[in-house]
């Protein structure tokens, strides 16, 4: 198994259950249809049909557009003829959209398939919003069918619901308070259970304040889509589509969407273009937090240094930001989650790079090109409510900065961090909390370096360290913030404002990999997240906390044996002291050429490895043999 999550789609038909799972999966596709394979000839994409993999129905749909027939598709992958026909069907539908006037008849005919009004928009030249308000004009609205908990043997107390177009709808809407929340969508690298379980606790937090609550989602692994969290629960794609019908029929105070991650966040601004209410952070204070040059100014004010940086609409603009601020440079896109396409580059030719393959910059799609600092990152979560914030803990990362904050191993109470360091982060966060106007859970994340504080990232949303930090602390941090959200004070509900208290033991969160599940992929970790999971260890001392993590999350502590070290030049004074370290515990020290040199001319006794270049038998035969118990290998020369 490769998959590290799945969504979950119900509707009346096989054709637009497909599509209504295509747009949950938040892959960057709306329907079955991939642009990338619109560039192959027929001859490649017939040869592609014969690969077994994740867009392999993407590529029978682009083959049915090139005149490919059901028997041709079905004689290369024994899928039945049955599935086949029904993307047969899709394919046969965009060609009567794109073909003929659109009607009220077409229209729902292809609403009935599942087509979204994006997707529509698309085909005939409009916008969503025009072919949106076409629809409704025509009455041509969703409605929703219930799935029955209880199999008709009494009535569902909890029963959940999916949107089709049909005659009958069988939702029945209360005239009571109520109050929606978003999910976070399928688990995958980058977003994962926890903000599931902010979800959750948000939907708790407002029963207990006596709304009624709906869920929006599409994740049935999650606590949230249980059927009994929420008083209603909507198996819908989160898009904006998808959510605003609901709305429509439901009528909410108000959506919170700070507790499903960037997924929920992202909808956030189209939601009130709308008309919708958001509650607890507005629009405006999550733009000021993403935008690059209105967060900046935030700082300025409140005289907050943060690494130099620009936000940059090409190649060209990047090159001249790369050259202001010095590398190495941080480049990441805006308004993303896990890291995703995030490097650190060390030149103009990497730069350049990353600008033409990793990234589609344009003015809609800024890049933020920072300077890059090394140092000790700090990660803060924290709870404001207009006046006073609230800081339940501060954690530090094992790694340096640069290293995703989802990949990277915390520690809470921080163990190096001076007073006076201390002392700035609580001030920084309560000014970047305030000037924000953040009301509920803020992300803030800073780098130390020299005894001086450096703010890099501030999310004005709960983060992935919240489960974590609600756990060790025994402050349940959503509830605070849900009801922060819905006007009630930090004081209010009987906390006193700052940082509170550090217990006197260590927690330790460290990340799970999937890397022997996943070929071909680089597991050199940076600021892209990679990790699919997390554990949590607590004992009174680190160095046993730490240990217990990391066996918890399936890394073998070898208790001797040879540590292979092999990293780049500017690595080697650093691997200096952590091979003398190993050496003194007793472990043998193996090194390549160039470390290998390094390391004896600095008093450690090391034992020459040969490189795989260098001829047989090398490294690789001694891994594989099992004469190397561990590897330290850095990859930038």
């Amino acid at each position: 198994m490769k998959a590290t999550g799945e969504v979950m789609a119900i509707e009346r038909t096989l054709e637009a259950s497909l599509l209504k799972a295509v747009r949950s999966l938040e892959i960057g596709l709306i329907h079955l249809e991939m642009p990338e394979l619109k560039a192959l000839s027929d001859e490649e994409v017939h040869d592609r049909i014969h690969l077994i993999d994740d867009q392999r129905l993407f590529v029978i749909a682009e083959a049915f557009r090139r005149g490919v027939t059901i028997d041709e598709v079905h004689e290369i992958t024994m899928i039945d003829k049955w599935f086949l026909q029904k993307i047969m069907n899709i394919v046969n539908m965009e060609k009567r959209i794109k073909s003929e006037p659109m009607t009220e008849d077409l229209m729902r005919a292809a609403k009935k398939m599942g087509f979204a009004d994006v997707v529509i928009a698309g085909y005939i030249g409009k916008t969503w919003q025009e072919v949106r308000e076409m629809r409704k004009g025509w009455g041509i609205i969703p409605t929703y069918k219930m799935v029955d908990t209880c199999a008709a043997e009494f009535e569902a107390a909890t029963p959940y619901y999916y949107s089709t177009y049909a005659e009958e709808d069988e939702v029945e809407v209360s005239d009571k308070k109520k109050v929606a929340v978003l999910g976070s969508g399928p688990i995958r690298i980058g977003q994962g259970v926890e903000f599931d379980y902010c979800s959750v606790h948000s939907v708790w937090a407002l029963k207990e304040l006596g709304y009624e609550t709906i869920i929006i989602n599409n994740n049935p692994e999650t606590v949230s889509t249980d059927f009994d969290t929420s008083d209603r629960l909507y198996f819908e794609p989160l898009t904006i589509e998808d959510v605003l019908n609901i709305l429509d029929k439901e009528k909410p105070e108000g959506v919170i969407v700070q507790f499903g991650g960037q997924t929920a966040i992202n909808l956030a601004g189209p939601l009130e273009k709308a008309g919708i209410k958001i509650l607890g952070s507005s629009v405006e204070s999550i733009d000021r937090a993403e935008d690059r040059e209105r967060f900046d100014e935030l700082l300025t004010s409140c005289n907050i240094p943060r690494p130099k940086g620009h936000t940059v609409f090409d190649t060209e603009g990047a090159l001249k930001a790369a050259a202001d601020v010095g590398y190495p440079v941080m480049v990441r896109p805006s308004y993303v989650l896990g890291g995703r396409a995030m490097e650190i580059v060390y030149n103009d030719d990497e730069l350049k790079y990353y600008m033409t393959n990793a990234v589609k910059a344009s003015h809609e799609h800024p890049v933020l090109v920072d300077h890059y600092l090394q140092g000790t990152e700090v990660e803060v979560d924290a709870i404001c409510d207009g006046t006073d914030v609230l800081i339940p803990g501060i954690m530090e990362h094992i790694e340096r900065a640069g290293v995703h904050s989802g990949d990277s191993i915390a520690v809470y109470p921080p163990r190096t961090l001076s007073e006076s360091v201390i002392k700035t982060i609580i001030d920084y966060t309560n000014r970047i909390s305030i000037g924000l106007e953040v009301h509920g859970m803020i992300n803030i994340q800073y780098i130390v370096r020299n005894n001086e504080v450096f703010v890099i990232e501030v999310n004005p949303r709960s983060s992935r360290t919240v489960p974590f930090l609600s756990k060790v602390t025994t402050i349940q941090m959503v509830d605070v913030a849900t009801k922060c959200a819905m006007g009630h004070g930090i004081r209010e509900q009987g906390f006193r404002p700052g940082l509170q208290l550090f217990p006197d033991y260590y927690a330790v969160k460290a990340p799970v990999f999937s890397f022997n599940k996943m070929s071909n992929v680089d597991i050199t970790l940076g600021p892209e997240m990679k990790s699919t999971g997390e554990v949590m260890a607590i004992d009174y001392q680190y160095s046993r906390a730490l240990y217990k993590a990391c066996i918890a999350a399936g890394i073998n502590v070898p208790h001797e044996g040879s540590i292979l070290i092999t990293v780049a030049d500017m690595d080697k004074e650093e691997a200096c002291e952590i091979a003398a370290g190993f050496a003194d515990l007793g472990y043998e020290i193996t090194a390549t050429g160039g470390t290998a040199e390094y390391l004896q001319s600095h008093g450690v006794k090391v034992r020459v490895a040969t490189k795989v270049s260098e001829g047989s038998p090398n490294i690789l035969d001694e891994i594989k043999e099992g004469h190397i118990s561990m590897v330290i290998n850095t990859g930038r020369n």
